[in-house]
């Protein structure tokens, strides 16, 4: 399973090797007020992709704070409810479950 893992992360290096090498020309990206960026073409596509990723996670992030305060709110107290053990019921094994029928 390792092989097929590092196979697979060798392809995608590979293949993104491959289109930075096919696009190394100049590109201009122009902007408001007479403003224009030239780069490889490349590295814009790398800036967009990475500007799109940061706006994801900046967007997504309000969403997992809620969920995460929820998610804090209606866990169960495990600690709290019950004293720990002592090393006399921490020793004893446990007791088999009783099923019925025999089965």
């Amino acid at each position: 399973m390792r092989i097929l893992t590092w196979l697979a992360r060798a392809f995608i290096f590979f293949s993104l090797f491959a289109f930075s090498l096919h696009n190394q020309q100049p590109a201009q990206v122009n902007w408001a007020f007479g403003y224009a960026w030239n780069a490889p073409m490349v590295i814009i596509v790398l800036a967009a992709f990475a500007a799109g990723t940061v706006f994801g996670v900046l967007a997504m992030t309000p969403s997992w704070w809620k969920h995460r305060r929820l998610a804090r709110k209606h866990a169960p107290d495990a600690g709290l409810t019950q004293p720990p053990p002592t090393p006399a019921e921490a020793t004893r094994e446990p007791q088999q479950p009783v099923i019925p029928d025999g089965v």
